[in-house]
């Protein structure tokens, strides 16, 4: 049985890699903002969303034809953190990520005690 023949992909939304007769009309902008990404702050158009074992990845495609794989986190498809928000971009790190880390160091102290 012949293979079928591979076509390149067409642009599509950005909402889902499913999308029926999705056109480059469709083809949705997306901001990059993450501060250390070497595409920030460039608006480029989303032509799919793939997944792999570290989550949700954009794919956006630059001038060159490059197609870069981003987490929506780094692009303004997702709302701001609340507390990074609140405190106008002040905030090194979140509540939940000092918890966290005060539970290591308290495991870590408790088993070098117990040497």
């Amino acid at each position: 049985m012949p293979k079928a023949k591979e076509t390149a992909p067409s642009a599509r939304s950005c909402t889902s890699h499913r999308n029926a007769a999705s056109t480059n009309a469709d083809t949705q902008l997306v901001r990059v903002t993450h501060p250390f990404h070497p595409l920030f702050p460039r608006q480029l158009p989303c032509v799919g969303k793939r997944y792999n074992r570290h989550g949700e990845r954009l794919l956006l495609q630059t001038e060159d034809s490059t197609v870069w794989s981003v987490p929506p986190q780094w692009t303004d498809l997702v709302s701001p953190d609340p507390e990074v928000a609140m405190s106008n971009g002040r905030s090194l790190l979140r509540v939940a990520d000092l918890m966290e880390l005060t539970a290591l160091v308290e495991r870590l102290s408790s088993k070098s005690g117990t040497r």
